[in-house]
């Protein structure tokens, strides 16, 4: 079970999901697209997500899961672990 993160909302899980299940490398715009979200906010979120090492910029602005991304997926870190840097 993926342990309560403060910081974190529904968009997030949803984006880890995506990029883990889809294990595809996709932009803040095509995650909106799929997640019918706007791309200003997948891109804030993203960008909050990279701070906590839980996805990684590849090739400009497209990002993946990292091995710390899908070891919270899993279930496999705690939540204070999980604090983004500043």
């Amino acid at each position: 079970m993926r342990p309560r993160v403060d910081w974190m909302n529904q968009t997030d899980n949803r984006i880890l999901e995506l990029l883990d299940e889809s294990e595809l490398v996709l932009s803040p715009a095509v995650t909106a697209i799929n997640l019918d979200y706007s791309r200003n906010w997948v891109s804030r979120r993203m960008s909050k997500l990279e701070k906590a090492h839980l996805i990684e910029k590849v090739d400009g602005s497209y990002y993946q899961i990292t091995d710390r991304g899908r070891a919270y997926m899993n279930g496999d870190l705690e939540a204070d672990e999980l604090e983004p840097e500043p």
